[in-house]
């Protein structure tokens, strides 16, 4: 068209390229300015400068070659069904996949390895591998990716990560022996690549022997044939996707750090001043969501100090104008979902308001003469009056509580439709005459803050518990009018508040506050993205130490409390910690979702 700008003419071009690579004439592809992603056919890449400058419309290139190549060539059922539980395992296993599917690429097409490597930069800007000092803080799985990228196909390292890799070339190349080259002969075999780089994973070490469950034969003959499906059915499935939001890598901090002993020490050698100001792109964890496999039995949850913890209402965080422009940013994001959401949020206000109506008892003997029998009376004289008694309906005095995930993770789209999904319900809600409390959590530093500094003062004591300082944010208090809080969910946009999540102590928290309610009934629903993270803890404590507490959290909330309680995962499956739970893939569905969950608790008991 005419009118048309550079900039949607290169969209549409790019398009077009990767619906031709992935075979699918439904891609769409849209600008971002947050993390890159892929959810099934929608691909959210960097957005470049109106003036189209080579290096970024080749970084967005690169993104939307990455996603294509993926929807092609990879099955995530498959991907996940296979996949280790160790967390290091299993983060190497999620860079390897992908270095598989980019390499096919790259070897058929000098215009897509160029691309693919500009994405590839993008990726080592918020990796810590390159800023490795010693063998220990290098990240496995980064530095595995990168040999195997070489080996397959031909590339050298990028310099930025040169001298992480070399520390470690050595021990891996003794540990994988010719793992390499049996890969490089089954590249476009995604089957038989993952049964060769869970081969690999044991020679490193990585996956105990007994995790090995020959899950390739239980794969069935039909895998192949049903790839296809398998993409656009599982897309980012509870397992997790080796590239979308926090696509800061195959390698993002959160869980580097967290889950194996050689960069244990890289975190004691922190500085007391960097903790918690590094830049916080970089810093954005991934979800490791293990099974809870290997957890003690004796498990005892508690926290090193809580001296530093905060619970804090929104606007001490930020000024009045702060907040004003951050809500104002929330307002412009989402104008397009409010809408949608705001029709939802109507079909539950009259659902309950149905529930509050007052209903009428009739054929009675004495009370209101019912009209509407009079008839009866003139037709056969000889039938006495009717009458009808008015009565009320029951319909609990209920308050509900909204905890949601502040962590890393949710920054950008999830954490900004959670906060719009969160305003609408408490407007609705208001109006339906139950009361709603806004709650957020996270914690007040990365890896650990000034908990972490007292117990290096201490002389690190071992398993300390919990070692960070936790921060628990009121947005809206039960008893607040909407009208006075709406503003305060601007906080959740703000620049480095979204850090680690220790959704144990959270839950807890919320509950208490909610028992302290005069309320008949109570309502705690959770909105989240997937387990518990916390480097700092989970560094020196055992690997499920957070995700034990959370689960006996849940369940004697479940089987003990008067609270009722809700979940709902964000692209992360949540469904096996909570019984009333659900998950989304798209960070689309949570307005609707929120709305069903709620829609369906009253109706249960209402």
């Amino acid at each position: 068209m005419a009118d048309d700008t550079p900039l949607d003419l290169f969209k549409q071009a790019l398009t077009g390229a990767s619906r031709s690579i992935a075979r699918e004439p439904e891609v769409e592809v849209a600008w971002s300015a947050d993390a890159p992603s892929s959810t099934g056919n929608n691909f959210r890449v960097p957005l470049p400068g109106r003036n189209l400058p080579v290096d970024q419309a080749q970084e967005a290139r690169g993104f939307a070659d990455s996603f294509a190549l993926k929807l092609r060539h990879h099955s995530e059922g498959m991907h996940a069904r296979n996949a280790p539980s160790e967390p290091l395992a299993r983060a190497c296993y999620d860079a390897v996949e992908l270095v598989r599917y980019e390499a096919l690429g790259s070897n058929n097409f000098s215009g897509m390895r160029d691309n693919l490597d500009a994405a590839l930069m993008v990726r080592m800007g918020a990796d810590p591998i390159t800023r490795a000092q010693s063998k220990d803080e290098v990240p496995v799985q980064g530095a595995l990716a990168l040999m195997l990228r070489e080996k397959l196909t031909g590339q050298e390292i990028p310099e930025r990560a040169v001298p992480a890799v070399d520390m470690v070339r050595e021990w891996i190349e003794e540990k994988v022996g010719s793992d390499f080259e049996s890969l490089a002969l089954s590249l476009d075999d995604q089957k038989s690549f993952q049964s060769l780089t869970l081969d690999m994973l044991r020679n490193l070490e990585l996956i105990k022997e007994e995790t090995d469950s020959g899950s390739d034969d239980e794969d069935g003959e039909d895998e192949e044939g049903q790839d296809e499906e398998e993409q656009d059915g599982d897309e980012d499935s509870a397992e997790g996707d080796p590239q979308t939001g926090e696509m800061a890598g195959e390698a993002a901090e959160g869980e580097d750090t967290g889950e194996s002993e050689t960069e244990q020490s890289s975190e004691e050698e922190m500085s007391d001043g960097e903790m918690g100001d590094e830049g916080e792109e970089g810093m954005m964890p991934v979800r490791p969501n293990r099974p809870w496999t290997d957890i003690p039995g004796d498990f005892d949850y508690k926290h090193f100090t809580d001296k530093f913890d905060e619970e804090i209402e929104a606007p001490e965080l930020c000024d009045t104008e702060e907040l004003d422009r951050l809500r104002a940013y929330l307002d412009s994001q989402l104008t397009g979902l409010q809408s949608i959401v705001t029709k939802l949020a109507n079909r539950l206000q009259r659902r309950l308001m149905a529930q509050q109506n007052r209903a009428w008892d009739f054929d009675q003997e004495e009370g209101l003469l019912d009209a509407a029998r009079l008839a009866r009376v003139v037709t056969q004289p000889g039938h006495a009056l009717s009458y009808k008694i008015e009565r009320d309906q029951e319909f609990k005095d209920t308050v509900v509580t909204l905890l949601i995930d502040n962590s890393g993770s949710m920054r950008g789209r999830p954490i900004s439709i959670a906060a719009i999904s969160a305003d609408i319900m408490a407007r609705t809600l208001e109006r339906c005459g139950v009361k709603v409390e806004i709650l957020g959590f996270t914690t007040r530093a990365w890896k650990g803050g000034q908990s972490r500094e007292a117990w290096l003062a201490d002389g690190k004591p071992p398993q300390p518990g919990r070692l960070n300082d936790l921060r628990h944010i009121i947005y809206k208090k039960a008893d607040e009018p909407w009208r006075r809080a709406r503003r305060n969910l601007g906080l959740m946009m703000r620049e480095g508040l979204l850090k680690e999540n220790i959704d144990g102590e959270a839950l807890m928290w919320a509950h208490q506050r909610l028992l302290m309610r005069p309320e008949d009934r109570r309502i705690l629903m959770v909105i989240s993205d997937g387990a518990p993270v916390d480097d700092s803890t989970l560094s020196v404590n055992t690997a499920g130490y957070l995700e034990q507490h959370l689960r006996r959290v849940i369940e004697w909330i479940e089987k003990s409390s008067p609270v009722e309680l809700a979940a709902i995962g964000i692209g992360h499956d949540v469904t096996r910690y909570y019984d009333r739970a659900v998950t989304i893939m798209d960070v689309e569905q949570l307005g609707g979702t929120i709305i069903e969950q709620l829609a369906g608790l009253f109706d249960t008991k209402g």
